[in-house]
């Protein structure tokens, strides 16, 4: 029983073999902390890391749990697993050896058996070893002091994340993600801040398989997370209506689940494979597959949301599970479907599970407690401390100033309206895939060349990769055809014809923009700059790109932060109240 003053704080903990987190919730239910732990070991998406940094957390626990009377410990997975995973274990199939013999029974998913064989595996091995490092830490730092452990559906905590982080009261909730427990989707309606489950799907049927399969075959690596090149390759190509005729034969939707053509799959498969980008081609050379696979998961999608609308009736989407990530689909949704509204969270993939699982925990102790909906503020990660500025300032060797207040604003505006590129670092980091004006790397997006020399000489990643342009809310219906709020950089508008050539930058090839919507509610110093920006330039929009170089995580630490600045065509770097510049940039 617990005690009814107790301090509880709720410790989540997303323990996916990929992109594990931590997340933690305090006595009143407020988010005290939550973020990805590949940002801290610079790897990107921390594979086969536990989310229990043993050197990291205890700072954690001590910051914002030094009075805890207990813990409550949640988790993103039920401890138990499905008699498949357990079966393929006891026959050998999840061991190296399986592995590499690429054993097991080929079923029909997009995927070879040894990769469905070592996800499970890993997956196997991280919640094996769960929660080591976390008992260590406790049992040293708060002896005694009650821990209680639970485990929910994988499913479900995605779920709460979406709609317990929403401004909705009511809502249809979609997960849409690789896999779960026993499936790759499901669907909730919530209500009264409660959450009901209404579908789920079993089996290995899944789109987010699907869309592995399809970066694969577009020649990219999907276990690195590069889908999002497809969406980046498929504004360049068009439709193949034979490829389009195959993926329309191999896998379609049945209401709110998907089937199978078990008699023509893998023929279907075996073609599309004829179609992969070979070794040396140009990524170019796919964009007609990417297109056409994207066009396919959108329509796919469209459908399941449609079913789900007809089924719960909500006019409210809370969405969530990896595919919410596809911000090209997501941008369609309120146009080909019935939805009136979406929101997105801003940690949609398993990295947000950390806090669905800790929110799950926390309702389910205070399930009389009314909540007030809102916007979930992204900013919920690590700060670089003060100290590690000052030394950098003291010791780095560069022009440096400190600017505090609106000084920096100022000067920066300045900087980018001449045309610098600028890191950006201020207050906690951002939860989520995306950064969002607190670890970004910002431009003018007035010059087409800019786009080009960020990717050539800043992130060296492929020409045809978009920037996303963060804009002044209150402009948004001046700059975008049907107009939408877009706080966590999670769907794709298109730009209206007359605003494109005034930033070129950030228009893709097809004619739209990953939007972020800047609002002095949920980034007050965003706002400031992109606002005095917009007085210097006559543009109330800057190129708004995440801080880091193609294949790292977005930077964590100081150091970090300099290693990007000095190691490549950065021009200038805010962090906190001091401007650092290089020798040949204007001060």
């Amino acid at each position: 029983m617990r005690p009814s003053k107790a301090r509880t704080y709720y410790l989540g903990l997303c323990l996916t073999y990929h992109d594990p987190a931590l997340a933690i919730v305090g006595p009143d239910g407020g988010v005290l902390f939550a973020e990805a732990a590949e940002r801290r070991l610079q790897s990107k998406r921390a594979l086969n890391a536990p989310p229990d940094d043993l050197f990291q957390l205890p700072a954690l626990l001590q910051a914002h749990c030094a009075d805890a009377d207990e813990f409550v410990v949640a988790c993103n997975w039920q401890e138990s697993r499905p008699l498949h995973e357990r079966l393929a274990r006891w026959l050998g199939w999840l061991s190296p050896r399986g592995i590499l013999a690429n054993a097991g029974r080929r079923v029909h998913a997009w995927l070879e058996p040894y990769q469905l064989y070592h996800m499970q595996a890993a997956q196997h091995h991280a919640l094996k070893s769960r929660l080591l490092n976390l008992a260590r830490s406790l049992r040293r730092d708060f002896p005694g002091i009650p821990v209680r452990f639970r485990g929910y559906d994988h499913h479900l905590c995605h779920a709460a994340v979406a709609c317990y982080g929403s401004p909705f009261d009511t809502a249809a909730c979609a997960v849409i993600d690789s896999y779960g427990e026993t499936g790759s989707m499901a669907f909730f309606a919530y209500r009264d801040g409660r959450l009901r489950p209404i579908a789920g799907l079993e089996g290995p049927q899944s789109l987010g398989f699907y869309y592995m399969k399809l970066t694969e075959l577009c020649g990219f690596d999907w276990l690195g997370g590069e889908e999002w090149k497809v969406m980046g390759l498929a504004s360049y190509g068009k439709t193949d209506a034979e490829v389009l005729g195959w993926l329309r034969e191999m896998m379609r939707v049945e209401a709110l689940g998907l089937s199978t053509r078990h008699d023509v799959f893998f023929d279907r498969l075996q073609r599309l494979e004829a179609r992969r980008r070979r070794p040396g081609e140009a990524p170019e050379a796919a964009a007609d597959l990417a297109h056409t696979g994207q066009q396919f998961f959108t329509e796919t999608v469209h459908c399941l949301l449609t079913h789900l609308h007809d089924r719960e009736g909500s006019d409210n989407l809370a969405f969530a599970g990896g595919c919410a990530l596809n911000s090209t689909c997501n941008g369609q949704i309120l146009e080909s479907t019935p939805f009136q509204a979406l929101y997105v969270p801003p940690a949609p993939t398993d990295d947000g599970t950390a806090l669905g699982a800790a929110w799950l925990a926390y309702r389910e102790d205070h399930p009389e407690q009314v909540f007030e909906a809102s916007h979930l503020s992204p900013y919920l990660g690590s700060e670089i401390p003060v100290a590690d500025i000052e030394r950098f300032a003291r010791y780095a060797g560069l022009p440096v100033r400190r600017l505090p207040g609106p000084a920096l604003a100022d000067a920066a505006a300045g900087l980018l309206a001449e045309g610098k590129i600028l890191g950006w670092v201020q207050g906690r980091a951002e939860f989520g895939p995306r950064a969002l004006g607190n670890r970004s790397i910002l431009a003018d997006p007035r010059r087409a060349e800019t786009a080009e020399r960020i990717n050539r000489e800043v992130k060296f990643r492929e020409r045809f990769r978009p920037y996303a342009p963060a804009i002044l809310h209150e402009h948004g219906p001046d700059w975008f055809e049907a107009y939408q709020e877009s706080p966590y950089m999670e769907r794709t508008l298109r730009f209206r014809p007359e605003a494109r050539e005034r930033v070129p930058a950030v228009v893709h090839v097809d004619g739209t923009g990953r939007l972020q919507t800047v609002n002095p509610e949920w980034n007050p110093r965003l706002h400031d700059l992109l606002s005095r920006f917009h007085r210097l330039s006559g543009v109330p929009v800057l190129l708004d790109t995440s801080f880091n170089v193609m294949g790292k995580p977005i930077v964590h630490s100081m150091e970090d932060a300099f290693g990007v600045f000095l190691g490549s065509g950065l021009d200038a770097l805010a962090v906190g109240d001091h401007l650092f510049t290089k020798p040949e940039t204007p001060s």
